[in-house]
């Protein structure tokens, strides 16, 4: 077990995150990212609510426009974007298609897999949302400068990946100690 020059156990080890050999600063960011996180859960709540949704489908629907631009979207690269499963992603995309507001129609090429587009109806809601979504969204990052936000932007991708395997992990941890 790694402690500290005082004796006591480090939460972390990877060197990049200690700060003369102190965990102190790990443990700040950590303290600091929960709640932000916790804020970001309730305002996608909150932008569900606005339009007549629980916060996951709108993430779904928003994901499925935001992915549209590239080209087609499917159930399994919208459970991938968004780190969900795929079972529950064709669940609620079934809801959002039930509502009017997506479309599901199986690939041409490959009938297994489920193409999904926004429908007009969910169309108009987003367009309705995205002041509020604009006002919101700038609060959340003000004062946040180009850089930082590139920066933020990269990082989060590796941390997103590394939360997956670390999750995974303690999974399998908990599981070998409920087995002992």
């Amino acid at each position: 077990m790694a402690t500290n020059t005082k004796g006591k156990a480090l939460t972390i080890t990877n060197p990049a995150c200690l700060v003369d050999g102190s965990d102190s600063e790990f443990r700040h960011l950590v303290s600091g990212l929960l709640p932000f996180a916790a804020r970001l859960l309730s305002v996608r709540d909150g932008f569900g609510s606005l339009i007549g949704l629980t916060g996951v489908q709108y993430s779904l629907i928003r994901s499925i426009a935001h992915l549209s631009q590239q080209g087609e979207v499917t159930v399994n690269q919208l459970a991938e974007h968004l780190h969900l499963s795929g079972p529950f992603v064709t669940v609620e995309t079934g809801k959002l298609k039930k509502l009017g507001l997506i479309d599901k129609k199986a690939h041409p090429e490959d009938k297994r897999k489920m193409l999904l587009t926004v429908a007009a109806a969910g169309s108009r809601l987003l367009n309705e949302l995205t002041p509020v979504q604009q006002r919101i969204n700038d609060v959340l990052f003000e004062g946040v400068t180009r850089t930082e936000f590139k920066v933020l932007c990269s990082v989060v991708d590796r941390l997103v990946v590394n939360g997956d395997r670390a999750a995974l992990d303690l999974a399998h941890l908990l599981a070998r100690q409920q087995k002992a």
